[in-house]
């Protein structure tokens, strides 16, 4: 049978959040279905930190979920979330920073980072590629941390990362070239293992080369209810 014309999962961004103001109990929870998995991403490479990016996650969906009457359609919905995804983890990692006495160095606490059956499968060195862009991360300034997740992590274009992150675009690019400058002596005996890995920057306004080595995202799937994100970051 094919889906009823209001059915939420053939609705656009923008009708869904104009549903969900207009007292649409569904359409929220759809949006967060459709953007949780790469808003966590983004949360948990920005944050290095699995709790941390669950309630950055959760505090951004509930603000979101509280803010949507005030969405002008100035830029698309996906941003706008992605936006306020970012602000929540720079407001967390500006709020913890101080709780901070050591560099985040514990290599349990990176392994549980990794998927489940990725962490079964997937081969020593991808974990351990994996363990060690987060532990350098996690060394770099927030503000310079969330622009390389977006642009070299997310594949975002500098322009819709100063859109999402909403700071000039000369700015995006000095944050990112900031934060390569301070990763570059932590990273660089992996970019000889990750040089196959390197396409073309699709249009990126970046160096080649000087990007983050990729680390791989979480993909599935969990709860649409914003406030169950926490604990897992839309996990099950």
């Amino acid at each position: 049978m094919a889906p009823a014309a209001d059915d939420p999962r053939t609705a656009t961004d923008d009708d869904l959040l104009a549903r969900h103001v207009a007292g649409d109990p569904d359409a929220f929870g759809e949006l967060v279905r459709r953007h949780r998995d790469r808003l966590w991403a983004v949360a948990l490479r920005t944050l290095g930190d699995r709790e941390e990016a669950a309630d950055a996650v959760q505090d951004a969906l509930i603000s979101a979920f509280r803010a949507a009457h005030t969405f002008r359609g100035q830029s698309a919905v996906t941003t706008w979330l992605h936006r306020i995804t970012v602000n929540a983890c720079l407001d967390r990692a500006r709020k913890t920073a101080s709780r901070r006495t050591s560099p985040v160095d514990d290599t349990d606490r990176f392994e549980q980072l990794l998927d489940p059956h990725e962490s079964a499968e997937a081969p020593v060195e991808r974990q351990d590629l994996h363990r060690e862009v987060l532990a350098a991360l996690a060394e770099i300034p927030a503000d310079q941390r969330a622009a390389l997740v977006l642009v070299d992590m997310q594949g975002y274009r500098v322009a819709e990362a100063a859109r999402i992150l909403g700071v000039p675009t000369g700015t995006v690019k000095s944050r990112c070239a900031r934060g390569r400058a301070r990763l570059l002596p932590m990273v660089t005996h992996l970019r000889a293992d990750t040089a196959g890995n390197e396409a073309s920057d699709g249009g990126r306004n970046r160096t080649p080369g000087a990007s983050v080595p990729p680390v791989p995202g979480p993909t599935d799937t969990g709860p649409t209810d914003p406030a169950a994100v926490k604990g897992g970051g839309g996990r099950t």
